[in-house]
């Protein structure tokens, strides 16, 4: 390829997707309310070394910037997209917008996470009251104790519980005082 292709290239009749390629890292830039210096610096903590006014001249520059292999691939890690995302047309939602997206998205993995977490804990709970049902069946003199703490527990649970969903108990959940009731 000649200098004279290139210098097509990288001005107004380069392919499209190296628009869409500027277009979105500015997108997704915005949307996380990173400066230029802040994208260089997370590039090069994932090991995708780029100066901030390289980004610049890539979103803004007259004629922008090419991006290299290395640097989507950096890119698309930095804000956890695809290369197909990353180089296909722009969305027509606005920064705000991305914001929200974005937020719900850290929050449902975080959800993810956490319900993962109760369902091994919800499995613990089962093995440890098995295993105290069986220790109650092998000690038969402390089988009343153990029932009777068992008992006690689950009074509490369930007192607990009703304050959680009770509808007298709806302004305190309302003004974040109380969690919302589990369904």
């Amino acid at each position: 390829m000649s200098s004279e292709d290139d210098a097509t290239r990288a001005g107004p009749g380069r392919p499209e997707p190296e628009d869409n390629v500027a277009a979105r890292i500015k997108l997704e830039r915005e949307a996380r309310g990173w400066s230029t210096v802040t994208l260089a610096e997370r590039m090069a903590e994932i090991g995708h070394p780029i100066n901030q006014s390289a980004i610049w001249r890539i979103e803004s520059g007259k004629p922008r910037r090419r991006v290299n292999l290395d640097e989507a691939l950096g890119f698309c890690k930095v804000f956890d997209i695809s290369m197909s995302d990353l180089t296909g047309p722009p969305l027509k939602i606005g920064v705000a917008a991305r914001q929200l997206i974005r937020v719900f998205t850290e929050k449902s993995k975080a959800y993810l996470v956490q319900k993962d977490a109760l369902e091994q804990l919800y499995q613990e709970v089962r093995e440890a009251r098995l295993a105290l049902y069986a220790y109650a069946e092998e000690h038969p003199e402390q089988q009343d104790d153990i029932e009777e703490l068992l008992r006690a527990h689950e009074a509490a649970e369930e007192e607990a519980w009703v304050k959680r969903t009770h509808p007298a108990f709806a302004h305190l959940r309302e003004q974040g005082r109380l969690p919302p009731p589990l369904s």
